[in-house]
């Protein structure tokens, strides 16, 4: 999962950014044209860019959400064009189409051959194994956890529910990994939910976390004012405090993740062995 040697260290603290975003459900090339061009605004220090759930396609509960849902490879070249528009490793969620099956998934793409790209994975794919209310009728869930390398180190990835089953973060601390990237399309009634668990998560597996939220409306049935997603895209320390978070509005978080402060909270509170 890594092209970095085990003796290879990441000096540089990296850096991500989450361009809060609306998403247009089921309406791919709408989808793909904003974050491609939110991408190429984040500036040339990050490291990594990450956009919300179902960020490429949107959702329906409905037939058209099969008829939207995307390939794992034609997925993988949109988003690729949003890694060379960033220069950076990009994650991002889709709808994923398998034969007659739909998936809830997120893709992790390296960034495109630079300089500082000195700690990437191979791209990979993780598939929700924890759905939502109308999302079981239409979506299969996953089976299998995903660790990727990052510029952040060893990265877990999941998807907006899942937050809130502490097996899911259980086994990433077994396995000391150093951030948590968390794709959401959290309702916007229950946003406290959404940042009490995501300090949760940081806080009991000792790691930073990076939750990237999706922002307005459904299918516009809400008027802008009502926002129908909690947007809230925030970055939790391993002591799960809050580093940096946004409201609604469609902007973007950037945040630089220290290692050292990792490594003092670990020393600390000595409930992830990662040697």
């Amino acid at each position: 999962m890594s092209d970095r040697l085990p003796d290879d260290p990441v000096t540089d603290d990296p850096t991500i950014a989450v361009p809060q975003t609306p998403v247009d459900d089921l309406d791919v090339e709408a989808n793909v044209d904003r974050i491609r061009d939110r991408a190429a605004d984040v500036g040339p220090a990050v490291d990594l860019v990450v956009f919300p759930e179902y960020a490429l396609t949107g959702f329906a509960a409905d037939e058209r959400l099969r008829e939207a849902a995307l390939r794992r490879q034609e997925a993988r070249a949109r988003l690729e064009t949003v890694a060379e528009a960033a220069e950076a490793a990009v994650i991002a969620g889709y709808a994923e189409r398998e034969e007659k099956t739909v998936y809830n998934a997120t893709a992790y793409v390296p960034a495109p051959d630079r300089a500082a790209s000195d700690a990437r994975g191979a791209f990979a794919v993780y598939r929700k194994r924890h759905l939502w209310d109308e999302e079981n009728q239409w979506v299969e869930p996953g089976r299998d956890r995903v660790v990727v390398e990052t510029a952040a180190g060893s990265t877990g990835l999941l998807t907006c529910y899942d937050l809130n089953f502490v097996a899911e973060s259980a086994w990433f601390a077994e396995r000391a990994v150093d951030a948590l990237v968390v794709v959401g399309a959290w309702p916007a009634d229950h946003v406290a939910n959404w940042r009490l668990l995501l300090r949760a998560r940081a806080l009991d597996g000792v790691r930073w976390v990076v939750g990237a939220g999706r922002t307005g409306t459904a299918d516009g049935k809400r008027d802008a004012a009502e926002a129908a997603y909690a947007g809230n895209s925030l970055v939790a320390r391993p002591d799960g405090a809050v580093a940096a978070e946004l409201g609604r509005e469609p902007t973007t978080l950037t945040a630089t993740l220290d290692r050292d402060t990792l490594a003092a909270q670990r020393d600390l509170v000595g409930a992830v062995d990662d040697t």
